[in-house]
């Protein structure tokens, strides 16, 4: 007989490095060109960057109390199927499913495979010589190769899979600080590139360029919440789950800002404009072609490390979804030695494979930022209701301001970008929405009395 259940085998330090991996993927390598293109001004930029971290902070503190009363698998949609209802914890978890992983393992895989292209350009013509397939394919085609082998590796267990995922985190943490570190101490550049001769006026047209960075913003911060969704391999889960979102937050907060002021040090703000390769960009221009060639390397193979946690973390929302009755019952099967949902692994790989193949890295990034701020503003309400029920087991500072500020930046945030991009936001929108007739679907085969056991 199968075993059902997951082991509590991950302490402080594997869980922290998770958080940090999830974290830092590749949406700071990415976006701040994007964002220096919507805001046309370095200094409200990097204010940006200081206010998302904040607002991650918040959810962090937040998330921890949550994870801590509830230490199972499965993240918000735990937290708000028991606290206000399940259908829209459901929704939680489909979006989770359709975008909230598998589009950041898609991503991830793209960015992989864009950076490492840029440092090995003719890599093309030497594994496939006199090849048909144009670059974007080959690159979407590397991609698929990377998701994957990283399937298959965490498909193995989690302590191969916490093993690996603590050698690529140390990784990604070393490139991030040495870039920093070296940028300012031996790379070219001026801090007179954070000047702009243009006053930002706070019109309404600028207000939705904020909310539209913010989320772009909010996206690179991602994974401020990770440890809740995996609570149920957790040892000593109301300790480990609430400081390993405050140091892995903290950490990255710090490194964040510093390395976006390192990037304006080193690049000027018009040609930072809608940038994607920024690292790369600013390693060049800080100190010369060959070190950009050597910092896209090695940026290609950090992204490993978020693609390997965004493996790690999904399927824990599927099985647990499973385990309630409100999916598939293989998904809930957990493998009898390796002890992994092995088939929700498997599924979410095989939806960031088609993500891939489907979308180019632009749409990806703008669909998810929106989807990502919809349901964790209704999980950090949930900590009212937690309070007020008596429920909280570990009663962490700032109730209930943090709370407030983060509940409230995120619809701010939500309103502001969808007026900017209505498109993108409406398709997030209905893609949560599309999750209902499933969900009542699965409700009715649930309660159906021959589906008992």
């Amino acid at each position: 007989m199968l075993n059902k259940k997951l082991e509590r085998k991950l302490g402080l330090f594997p869980v922290t490095n998770i958080v940090i991996a999830n974290i830092i993927g590749a949406g700071i390598f990415t976006t701040t060109g994007y964002l220096m293109g919507f805001l046309q001004n370095p200094q409200i930029m990097l204010l940006l960057w200081v206010a998302g971290g904040i607002i991650a902070f918040c959810g962090a503190i937040a998330f921890g109390e949550l994870g801590a009363a509830f230490p199972e698998a499965g993240g918000e949609y735990v937290f708000i199927s028991k606290l206000f209802h399940p259908l829209p914890g459901f929704l939680s978890g489909w979006l989770s499913l359709i975008v909230g992983f598998s589009a950041p393992i898609a991503a991830s895989a793209i960015g992989f495979s864009k950076y490492f292209i840029w440092a090995f350009p003719h890599f093309r013509n030497t594994i496939l010589p006199g090849s048909i397939l144009s670059v974007e394919v080959f690159s979407k085609l590397l991609a698929v190769i990377i998701i994957v082998v990283f399937v298959l590796i965490h498909a193995r267990g989690v302590l191969l899979g916490a093993k690996v995922q603590n050698g690529l985190t140390l990784l990604k943490i070393l490139l991030v600080v040495g870039l920093i570190a070296a940028g300012f101490i031996f790379g070219k550049g001026s801090f007179n590139n954070l000047r702009t001769e243009q006053t930002f006026e706070f019109n309404f047209s600028n207000w939705k360029a904020i909310g539209l960075s913010l989320m772009y913003i909010m996206f690179a911060y991602s994974g401020w919440n990770s440890s809740t969704y995996i609570g149920s391999e957790i040892q000593n889960p109301r300790k480990v789950i609430p400081w390993s979102l405050f140091i892995s937050t903290g950490v990255v907060m710090i490194l964040y800002v510093l390395l976006n002021v390192f990037f304006v040090y080193a690049v000027p703000a018009l040609q930072m404009t809608s940038e994607p390769e920024i690292g790369a960009l600013a390693a060049g221009k800080a100190f010369g072609e060959t070190t950009e060639w050597i910092v896209s390397l090695l940026i290609s193979f950090a992204l490993f490390s978020s693609l390997s946690a965004f493996v790690i973390l999904g399927p824990r929302v599927y099985y647990k979804m499973a385990k309630d009755g409100y999916f598939f019952k293989s998904i809930a099967v957990i493998h009898p030695k390796y002890k992994v949902p092995t088939n929700a692994i498997y599924l979410q790989g095989a939806i960031a494979v088609v993500l891939v193949l489907s979308g180019t890295f632009e749409q990806i990034l703008t669909y998810m930022g929106f989807s990502l701020g919809l349901f964790p503003i209704l999980a950090v309400a949930g900590v009212f209701k937690l309070r007020r029920k008596n429920l909280s087991l570990v009663k962490l500072p700032g109730y209930p301001l943090v709370h407030i500020v983060f509940i409230v930046s995120g619809i701010a945030m939500l309103v502001l970008a969808y007026f900017e991009r209505p498109v993108e936001s409406s398709i997030a929108v209905l893609t949560a929405l599309s999750g209902i007739p499933v969900y009542y679907w699965f409700k009715r085969k649930k309660d159906d009395p021959e589906n008992q056991q």
